[in-house]
């Protein structure tokens, strides 16, 4: 967590993004772009070239939310699945703390 995610929600876009940017760097690592769209299934994907997406949703949900969905999609540009590692990896950047970010939001 940033001193940042003390506050409710995100300001805006770029919020956000300097959000992922801090994460990003925090756990050395380098997407090829991000981008913050309208998505009606998921917070939020993250594909083989690494191209993060986040929904605009984020944007009014609690930070700390954000910042594990954020977090979360980062650890996959080390580790594509779900398994033990990727678990591992998002305990330790999150300390300790493991949202359920659900893939598939309408679930």
């Amino acid at each position: 967590m940033t001193a940042e995610s003390d506050q409710m929600t995100w300001r805006d876009r770029n919020d956000f993004k300097t959000a992922v940017r801090r994460w990003a760097q925090r756990i050395k690592v380098r997407p090829q772009s991000v981008r913050v769209q309208a998505m009606s299934r998921k917070w939020a994907s993250c594909s083989t070239a690494g191209i993060l997406t986040f929904s605009t949703d984020l944007l009014s949900m609690p930070r700390d939310f954000g910042e594990s969905v954020i977090v979360h999609e980062l650890i996959h540009l080390r580790v594509p699945n779900h398994g033990k590692l990727f678990r591992s990896l998002v305990l330790s950047f999150m300390n300790g703390r493991l949202v359920d970010v659900a893939e598939d939001r309408a679930l």
